[in-house]
Formats: C-alpha cells, sequence, structure tokens
C-alpha cells in the first residue's frame, strides 16, 4: 500500500454532500463509529487496483436515511420513518449507493492507486471481518457529526488503510 492515501479534509466532504444534496450541510468533529452502530448502519468499502482494502466509509442509519431521503428530493418523513423502523428503505438504499460511488472523487488523488466503490453493505447486512476492523481501528480515520438541512444528523466515519 502505497502511502499516498490522504483524508478528505472536512470541508470536502461537506461540499459534496451539499453538491450532491442541493441543500446546507453542517459538519463537526464527531465520535467514530462504535460496534453497536455496526447493525443499522451503513458502509461501503473501497479498494485500490489489487482489490486490496483501501478505505472503509460507514455512516449510521440516521445519517444514512437523511442523506438518502435528500438525494432522491424525498421528504424528511421518509428518513423518520425508515429510521424509526430500523432499515433502510429500497429508494434510500439506491440514493445512497450512488452517494457513496460519488464519494470515491474525494479519495483518488493524483499520483495514488485509483480507488473504486467495492461494496455497499446496507442496515440488516454483515460488514466482513477485515472492513469492520478497519472502520473501528485506530489510525487514518475522519470522524464526523453530518447535518443535512431540514432533514437530520448522524456520524459518518471515515478509515484508510494507507
Amino acid at each position: 500500500m502505497s502511502d499516498t492515501s490522504v483524508i478528505p479534509a472536512p470541508l470536502a466532504v461537506r461540499n459534496l454532500f451539499e453538491d450532491l444534496l442541493g441543500r446546507d450541510v453542517n459538519v463537526s468533529p464527531g465520535d467514530p463509529m462504535t460496534a453497536e452502530n455496526l447493525p443499522t448502519g451503513a458502509f461501503a468499502i473501497y479498494t485500490d487496483p489489487a482489490q486490496q482494502l483501501y478505505a472503509v466509509c460507514g455512516m449510521t442509519l440516521s445519517l444514512a436515511a437523511n442523506a438518502g431521503a435528500a438525494l432522491g428530493l424525498l421528504p424528511a418523513g421518509a428518513a423518520e420513518d425508515s429510521i424509526e423502523e430500523k432499515t433502510l428503505f429500497p429508494n434510500l438504499a439506491e440514493n445512497l449507493g450512488e452517494l457513496f460511488n460519488i464519494f470515491t472523487s474525494l479519495l483518488n488523488r493524483e499520483g495514488a492507486p485509483h480507488v473504486k466503490l467495492y461494496q455497499v453493505i446496507f442496515p440488516g447486512q454483515e460488514l466482513p471481518n477485515d472492513a469492520r476492523a478497519q472502520l473501528l481501528a485506530l489510525g487514518k480515520r475522519l470522524d464526523l457529526l453530518i447535518e443535512v438541512s431540514r432533514y437530520g444528523k448522524g456520524k459518518f466515519s471515515l478509515s484508510l488503510t494507507g
């Protein structure tokens, strides 16, 4: 693994969310996701050209549902219902998958290995052990509290292997 991996700046994450969702997004330092967040969280696994784990991005159900609803121009109630039922409705999941895919643009840097979205894990699905260990590890990571205007907020964690 090359040491060219760079954690995106919180401002870059905020700008990406604002551009995609078309609304104000507030980003502040947050606590890392914990093992308790895993069963209902949504995750993206990113790999390098050799199919090696490069990064894991996780969102709590509240952020995943709110971002998915905002991206789909759905009412906040759609996210609230999803959160209440502790699942991510298919339309919200599809939107979130698109957001995770576009997020790859923040991981790809000039001169660094080309990173791609390998897999999206939705609430209720098992996060593979290597990805779980990476997400919960100390090291190269970014932990934020992201609030989507007029929707809601949740935890966002990104952990890089490099």
